[in-house]
């Protein structure tokens, strides 16, 4: 028999048979529906259950788990040929012949990620025709939020229900190999959101007739937890994960909410290291973790780094001052909280959280490499988990100064910077959370769940919440073209300081190491990093209302960046640094370190 890549699906040999493998351990009998025709399928121990027949790429295939009374898709299809309740289609994805066969990556300290929703920016293919644009911008990584295939022709991306196939709402297998291509030709990187905590609630047929894919013990906000003790369960992620890495050539995988996969840890460190071992040698990938538990010792066995909750919340709170929900856990010093995720990356390294019972939260991180934390102002968690959608130019219409310093601050600082799209033309488009369910008693549940949730809001504002499964939202939130005078504006920033990253920055950022960051006033914190190519980084912000004497903190460097707007040069000659306004600075280090 020829060697399988991946336990799951029905993958195409070089003879020209397909092996059909599904796991079905809640059914005795499985068949399989291919070229019209109906094929007993043959058990295999452990619950799973195959099939060899001969077919070509394009055929339309299903499987029919006995009692059931229906067909269903592939858990395991790389391509549907309608919804997500119809047919699987074989693919071969050798198919594609790559143009920029010899990439091999970027290492991670030079990423730049740009969070897009391949939907609202017209698809695999009008991501293409951006990418010389972020490229220009000084963008390096473009990160896809989920592709899984979903329901209807629009979503958010988290109600995805057949992991391995891309939505062909946002166009073909083919159409998302020519994205990555195009990408690497112009230097960039190419990452995928996956979601491994939660199937979406609409299209998952796996209860049906492999209940054991989850534990009814666990509950989770989506439904019972995936059973991750389960070794088909997890060479079913596993697989997905390699798949993506390797048909499609993605540089790295951002892991959506792991903090919702039960017994992660043991989980993700063996799913890290398979990769590791499957992937080859000579390929540099990533793996970012989005996780809530503040889990240091994952990023230091075999993830590169985690999204940091904690900057963004305490940086939101000086913003806008809100103080409701889990910024609650950020209102109480947030300046001495902002100094601490600067230096050290997490707030909560083991101290009891407001907005987790009083419970502790985290782990020490104050060893890890700055590179190991994605600092974001926005994504969409944070814009789409608003009532309305609303972005930080909408929050901060009164004082665009205050965004332009925390930009600044973002995009010249050790970590990882991660730009929400449009956020570098300081778009107002909303970002509201969609679907497009064509059950309507189902939609009207949803519709009715997200007015619920936000009925405080409805009641202080008497705004009504928009109808996620109306097309009228999903219209809202479609980005329009950068070219207003405004916008302008805003990528002429964001180009500045990303060239000053890459020229300063970036070259000494594998061994950076914060020396101190010590609060000035309100809202002002000066951090200092020794970077590894002789240089010492010093970025002094003040998100408060207020201008902060800075004494002779910035006497010796070389000032790199101030706002250019009328007064900062002298106040910052004055030993002061204005309201709301960053400033950035190096010295030359000698041998021993000293300036």
């Amino acid at each position: 028999m020829m060697r399988r890549n991946y336990e799951h699906g029905a993958l195409l040999m070089a003879d020209g048979r397909v092996h059909f493998r599904l796991w079905a351990p809640g059914t005795r009998a499985v068949t399989l529906h291919v070229q019209d025709r109906a094929v007993p399928m043959t058990p295999a121990p452990d619950g799973w259950f195959e099939a060899w027949e001969t077919c070509p790429a394009g055929t339309q295939y299903s499987y029919e788990p006995q009692g059931l009374g229906r067909r269903v898709p592939d858990p395991a299809s790389r391509l549907q040929a309608e919804d997500v309740d119809g047919p699987s289609v074989v693919v071969d994805p050798a198919a594609w012949q790559w143009k920029h066969a010899e990439w091999r990556g970027r290492p991670w300290c030079e990423a730049v990620l740009y969070e897009a929703h391949p939907g609202l920016m017209g698809g695999f293919a009008g991501l293409r025709r951006r990418l010389p644009e972020l490229a220009d911008l000084g963008v390096t990584a473009l990160e896809l939020m989920p592709i899984a295939d979903f329901p209807g022709p629009r979503n958010w991306g988290y109600d995805g229900v057949l992991p391995y196939a891309p939505d062909r709402a946002y166009g073909s297998p083919e159409a998302l190999r020519a994205l990555v291509d195009e990408a690497h030709g112009h230097g960039m990187m190419v990452f995928l959101d996956v979601v491994y905590n939660h199937f979406g609630p609409v299209g998952n047929f796996l209860p049906t007739y492999a209940p054991q894919f989850f534990r009814t013990d666990v509950a989770t906000p989506w439904g019972d937890a995936i059973d991750f003790r389960q070794a088909a369960v997890r060479s079913f992620f596993a697989d997905n994960a390699l798949y993506w890495l390797k048909e499609f050539r993605f540089d790295g995988l951002r892991f959506d909410a792991v903090h919702a996969i039960v017994d992660k840890e043991d989980w993700l460190q063996e799913l890290a290291g398979q990769l590791r071992e499957r992937m080859p040698a000579d390929r540099l990938f990533h793996l970012v973790l989005e996780n809530d538990d503040n889990t240091a010792s994952l990023l230091r066995h075999g993830f590169d780094a985690q999204w940091n909750d904690d900057a963004h919340h305490v940086v939101h709170h000086l913003l806008t001052g809100e103080a409701q929900g889990y910024y609650a856990a950020y209102a109480r010093q947030p300046t001495e909280k902002l100094a601490r995720a600067l230096a050290q990356g997490f707030v909560y390294q083991g101290e009891s959280s407001p907005a987790h019972g009083g419970k502790p939260r985290g782990e020490p991180s104050y060893m890890l490499n700055p590179t190991a934390f994605v600092f974001f102002l926005q994504n969409h968690d944070q814009v789409g988990n608003r009532a309305h959608g609303e972005r930080l130019t909408q929050l901060c219409k009164d004082r665009p100064d205050a965004l332009a310093a925390v930009v600044a601050l973002q995009l010249l600082s050790p970590s990882i910077p991660l730009i929400f799209m449009g956020e570098e033309g300081g778009l107002q488009t909303p970002f509201l959370y969609f679907t497009s369910f064509e059950d309507s008693e189902f939609a009207a549940r949803v519709r009715e769940g997200r007015r619920a949730e936000f009925a405080d809001f409805h009641r202080e504002t008497g705004l009504e919440i928009p109808d996620p499964n109306a097309e009228e939202t999903w219209n809202r939130c479609r980005l329009p073209p950068l070219d207003s005078a405004c916008a302008q504006r805003w990528v002429a920033l964001y180009r500045t300081l990303l060239e000053l990253r890459r020229r300063y920055i970036v070259p000494g950022l594998r061994g950076a190491v914060c020396e101190s960051a010590e609060v000035l006033g309100h809202g002002c914190v000066a951090a200092r990093w020794e970077l590894d190519h002789g240089l010492r980084l010093l970025l002094v912000c003040n998100l408060s209302d207020q201008a902060v004497a800075t004494g002779e903190i910035l006497g010796r460097e070389e000032t790199v960046f101030h706002e250019s707007r009328e007064g900062v040069g002298d106040a910052l000659r004055e030993g002061t640094v204005p309201a709301w306004s960053t400033v950035a600075a190096l010295v030359q280090l000698d041998a021993e370190g000293a300036s």
